[in-house]
Order: C-alpha cells, then structure tokens, then sequence
C-alpha cells in the first residue's frame, strides 16, 4: 500500500527495515531487522496552537506548572520543590563538553508558555513545536487527540521516509549542496549559534524539507517522545504498543511494560525513561551528532526541557 495523507496525518505503509547503526553511538546497537505494521503519524510535531487548544479544552496542568512531589527527589530541599523545569542557556565560551551543567539550569516558572521562564512568551509562535512538555504531558495530549505516542521501531522507520540504510532522512551526508536540511546548532557549541535558516532555537514546523513519506521535522527542531522504555542497547524482543498492537520484532504475548519501566530508570531513581528520538536544535557535530533517524537518548518521563517535543500516532 502507498503513502497516503490528509492536511495533519501520513499514514505509512507496514514493512521491514534495518534499524539502528553500528558507526555513531553504543546505544544504537545492536543493528537488527524490525518489521513495523501499517500506521499514522502526524506530519508535524505537534504545535504551540494545537497544544494550546487541548489545555483549553480540557483545563490541563503540565507537570512543570506543577510542584514535584518530595518523593520522587529524596533528599531535596523542600525549599527547592518549585514549578519550573530545565532551560538551555548556553555559555560565554569554550567549555568542558563533558558537563551539561554548564549550560542547562533548572529555571523556576518555565513551562509551555514561558519555555526560557517567566520573561519568556510563545507569542508569535503558534506554528513552532511546543515544548517543555514531559512524557505525561504528551500522552495526555495523546489521549485527548484519539490518538497514542508511537514507539521507537515506528518512528525511526517513518523517520528514514523509505531510505534504507542512509545516515540521514535525505541521503548519507549532513548537508545537500547549498540546503539545510534540518534545523540543528549552526556555529560551535554552546556558545555560539548564527540559527538555523536565522531560527535560534526553535523553529516553525515545515521549514526544513519533508522526508519520503512528507513527514517534517523528523531530524532536528526538537527531540520527541516514544512510548517505547529505553534500554541501553537495542533489544528486539516483544513490546506492546499502547493501543494492544506490537513493535518491532514482536510475538504477542504478555505485557513486559511493569519490568521494562523498572529497568528503564537510572541507578538510584524510580522514575522510568523513555526513548526520545530525532534531535533537536541543539545537536552539533561536536557534541551531539544526533539529528538521525537512528539516533537514540534516555530520558525520564518526568523532564521538561526546552528541546523536547512529541508527534502523534493511531
């Protein structure tokens, strides 16, 4: 079956593909075939607008409008449990690439609609990707829209648009002659950044080239949320997708979902991860060659940041 579409959705034809890679990063191994089932997908991440359309229809909180819960940060300052969440703010200069810390901080008031803090605004930006939203936030979204986060067999397979085996959505090198093809860092990281066709930060979805199957942004803008809980290499055994179908590789059977959330948190911490995908406007060839379809990160399902997003699929 070909691609089809409507104004919001792709639907993208069931198949095999060779998933992951063995020339970037550990975690992107072991290589291994998957065979994904048909399904739809948003073309776009989901948007400011649309974001916005769904707290005003439901009266929904954000978990960084919220104030964490004392339990799930033992140890911390009560004084320090704030409504807020992690904010890039980048350097003056050259730094140590090994500490994040340099140039993340953790800003009281960030959300949604002030993804830099309280003097911030997502005015003007209706058609950027809304950001600072965490696994939750976008599996309520999800859930209002009719529709589910995909998994990561689901999205990497759409991400490569029918090009199997290339480094990137478009082909094996970075850049097409004279196009940018993703919105990505633009200068050395973290300190400086000319944009990304003049968009520092986020950028409006759309701007950059659609791959094979007319999904945009799939590379670059912002990382997304998948349902799938992150493991530290690839295993391609059964996992069921939210709507009771499967993922890559898989036998139904029973739920591993209550194992695989626990094995999924960082040592110490009982907050799950899940696998984000596509990168962000902060990947850069010295630090975060990521801006690929088999790119992979942890994160847990309590983060919002300011280069996370999501897209939908049924």
């Amino acid at each position: 079956m070909g691609i089809t579409q409507t104004d919001d959705t792709i639907t993208v034809p069931a198949g095999r593909f060779v998933m992951g890679s063995a020339a970037f990063y550990p975690e992107e191994g072991p290589v291994f075939t998957a065979e994904v089932a048909e399904f739809s997908l948003d073309r776009t991440p989901v948007t400011n607008r649309q974001f916005a359309a769904f707290v005003a229809a439901t009266g929904y909180t954000t978990g960084a409008e919220r104030k964490p819960d004392a339990a799930d940060l033992p140890g911390a300052d009560l004084a320090d449990l704030v409504a807020g969440a992690l904010v890039v703010t980048g350097t003056t200069g050259p730094v140590n690439l090994a500490d994040w810390r340099q140039w993340w901080a953790w800003v009281q008031g960030a959300s949604w609609r002030h993804p830099y803090g309280p003097g911030s605004s997502v005015d003007g930006k209706d058609d950027h990707p809304v950001v600072q939203v965490s696994f939750a936030d976008a599996s309520a979204y999800a859930a209002w829209a009719g529709k589910r986060l995909p998994m990561e067999e689901e999205w990497e397979y759409a991400a490569r648009g029918g090009r199997e085996g290339q480094t990137y959505s478009w082909g094996d090198e970075p850049q097409q002659p004279g196009a940018l093809m993703a919105n990505s860092w633009q200068g050395r990281f973290p300190y400086h950044n000319t944009g990304a066709k003049g968009w520092v930060g986020t950028s409006p979805v759309g701007t950059f080239p659609a791959n094979g199957y007319g999904l945009v942004d799939m590379c670059g803008n912002v990382w997304e949320w998948t349902g799938s809980f992150y493991t530290g290499r690839h295993e391609p055994v059964a996992e069921t997708r939210p709507d009771g179908g499967c993922g890559a590789a898989c036998a139904c059977g029973p739920d591993p979902s209550a194992e695989r959330a626990t094995a999924s948190a960082e040592p110490g911490s009982r907050i799950p991860r899940r696998v984000l995908k596509g990168g962000s406007h902060l990947c850069a060839p010295e630090y975060c060659l990521r801006f690929r379809p088999a790119a992979r990160s942890p994160q847990a399902e309590d983060t919002s940041t300011t280069h996370i997003g999501f897209r939908c699929a049924r």
